[in-house]
C-alpha cells in the first residue's frame, strides 16, 4: 500500500467542501426510547382503537376519554402528530385528532391486521430487559424472566402462565402479520395441496394462506398447550373447515405436507437446532417440496437490514444460544440438510422467505 500523503489527498489552496456536521442521528437513536415509549404508552391507552371507533376525537375528548391529566396531554398527542403516528386539524383543545392509514390498520386492536401485541409485550417485558443489553453482550446470557435461572428456557417460562403464553403468542403474530400477508399473497402455491406451519402458534400463517387460496389444506403445529388458543382463535376467523390445528413437538416430528412453513422458529435456536429443525422438515417434506423460512433476514453484506441486526440482539436478551442469520447461511444449512436449490422472497419491511426445495 502506498503510504506518500499526496498519493492520498489532493492538496490546493482552495479548502475542501465537507457537509456541515450534524448530531440529530446520534440524538434521534440515543433518545429513541422517547418516542418508543410514547407510542407504547398510546397503544396500552387504547388511543387508536378509540379514534377507530369514532374517527375524530377533539383533544378535550381525548383527554376525558383516557383519563388524562390537562398537563401535558397535548404535548404527548402532538408528539404523536410529528411522528406520524396520528393527523390533526385545527389547534388546542379543540383540535381533531385522527389516525393515519397505517395506525387505523395495525393499531386498531379490533381489527384482525393488529400488531400491536408485539408492541404491547415490548412494552410490559423487553422494555425492561433491554435495559441490561450491557450484561448480557458481556456474559452472553438471557436477560429475561429465566436470568437468574439457567435451567429454564424462554418458552417454558411463558408457557407455564396461561396469560403470558397467550400475550406472546398474539405478540409473535403481531410482528409477522405483514410478512404472512406478502407471503400468502405472493408465493406460487399451484403445485401444492397441503401446508404445515411448524410453531404455528395460534394460526396466523395458516389463517392469510387460507384466506386467499381456498384450495389449501392448513395445519397449524405447535405444543400442546398452544392448541386450545389456535382453535379459539381459528374459529374466531371462520376457518376451522381449512385448517387443522395438530399438536406435537417439532424436535421430534413435523407433519408431512407439501410445504412446510417456520415464522421466526429458526432465530430462536442454536445453529446445531436450527440443523435439527431444518432436518425435520426435511423428512415431512415429498420430493418437490418446499421448506420455507420466514424470518428478518440479516443481509449477506450485515449492514443494511438493521431489524434483522437488532432482531438478533433480542435473541441474546430472550434465549440462550438463537441469533438471526443471512440467507448465505440458510443456503449453507439446507444443503448441507439434502435440499437441492433455493430461492429469496422478499417480504414487508425487514422480513423475507428463505425457500429450500426437495
Amino acid at each position: 500500500m502506498d503510504h506518500n500523503p499526496s498519493s492520498t489527498f489532493k492538496i490546493t489552496d482552495k479548502p475542501v467542501a465537507h457537509a456541515p456536521l450534524n448530531p440529530e442521528h446520534i440524538m434521534q437513536v440515543g433518545l429513541g426510547f422517547w418516542a418508543s415509549k410514547t407510542l407504547l404508552t398510546a397503544i396500552k391507552l387504547k388511543l387508536f382503537t378509540a379514534l377507530a371507533e369514532k374517527p375524530a376525537l377533539t383533544a378535550n375528548q381525548i383527554r376525558e376519554k383516557l383519563k388524562l391529566h390537562e398537563r401535558s396531554y397535548l404535548d404527548f398527542l402532538d408528539a404523536l402528530v410529528s411522528l406520524n403516528f396520528l393527523k390533526r386539524e385545527g389547534n388546542g383543545k379543540e383540535a381533531q385528532y385522527s389516525n393515519t392509514m397505517d395506525t387505523d390498520v395495525f393499531l386498531d386492536k379490533k381489527k384482525p391486521t393488529y400488531l400491536g401485541g408485539i408492541l404491547e409485550m415490548a412494552d410490559n417485558r423487553l422494555y425492561k430487559f433491554w435495559g441490561n443489553l450491557e450484561e448480557g453482550l458481556k456474559t452472553g446470557n438471557p436477560q429475561n424472566e429465566v436470568k437468574n435461572d439457567p435451567s429454564k428456557s424462554l418458552f417454558t417460562e411463558l408457557y407455564s402462565d396461561k396469560a403470558k403464553m397467550k400475550e406472546f403468542m398474539i405478540a409473535m403474530s403481531g410482528i409477522q402479520i405483514g410478512a404472512f400477508m406478502s407471503f400468502a399473497a405472493q408465493f406460487d402455491f399451484s403445485k401444492y395441496k397441503t401446508v404445515v406451519d411448524a410453531g404455528g402458534s395460534i394460526g396466523a400463517l395458516s389463517i392469510q394462506i387460507a384466506r386467499q387460496h381456498p384450495g389449501i389444506k392448513c395445519i397449524s403445529f405447535d405444543l400442546p398447550q398452544v392448541a386450545e388458543v389456535a382453535k379459539s382463535y381459528v374459529q374466531e376467523q371462520g376457518l376451522s373447515k381449512q385448517i387443522e390445528i395438530a399438536s406435537g413437538n417439532f424436535f421430534e416430528n413435523i407433519p408431512k405436507a407439501d410445504v412446510v412453513t417456520m415464522g421466526n422458529i429458526l432465530h430462536d435456536w442454536s445453529d446445531d437446532d436450527k440443523l435439527k429443525l431444518i432436518t425435520k422438515a426435511y423428512d415431512a417434506l415429498p420430493k418437490g417440496g418446499a421448506f420455507v423460512c420466514i424470518e428478518n433476514m440479516i443481509d449477506d453484506d450485515r449492514r443494511k437490514n438493521t431489524f434483522g441486526l437488532l432482531m438478533s440482539l433480542n435473541m441474546l436478551i430472550e434465549t440462550k444460544e438463537g441469533r438471526d442469520f443471512t440467507y448465505s447461511e440458510f443456503v449453507q444449512w439446507t444443503n448441507k440438510v439434502g435440499f437441492k436449490d433455493q430461492s429469496f422472497l422478499p417480504l414487508a419491511g425487514p422480513t423475507a422467505a428463505a425457500i429450500a426445495y426437495k
